[in-house]
């Protein structure tokens, strides 16, 4: 009887061993969550960013308003007939 209850503690012990520090543990399961917010935030954040470039995208198809809007303030271009006027800032003062 004895050898049967020792079998059980072993048996007990085994299990507990892996619910709290195997494979599949509480720590491994919090860690996972913790990873899957993150990658659920990172997802957010790259699909506004998707999203805002999709837009971009859509009104340098559409429009010519937005392709000179780009030209004038990337690229510094200028339409024939007007004046470009550089004003530089005189930090010494």
């Amino acid at each position: 009887m004895r050898w049967i209850a020792a079998l059980l503690a072993l048996l007990l012990m085994g299990l507990q061993y892996r619910l709290w520090f195997g494979e599949g543990s509480f720590a491994q399961r919090a860690d996972l969550e913790r990873r899957v917010q993150q990658q659920q935030e990172t997802n957010q954040y790259l699909q506004e960013r998707n999203s805002v470039l999709a837009s971009e995208v859509e009104d340098l198809k559409s429009g010519l308003d937005s392709v000179e809007e780009r030209a004038r303030s990337d690229l510094g271009m200028i339409k024939k007939g007007e004046t470009f006027i550089m004003v530089i800032k005189d930090d010494d003062r």
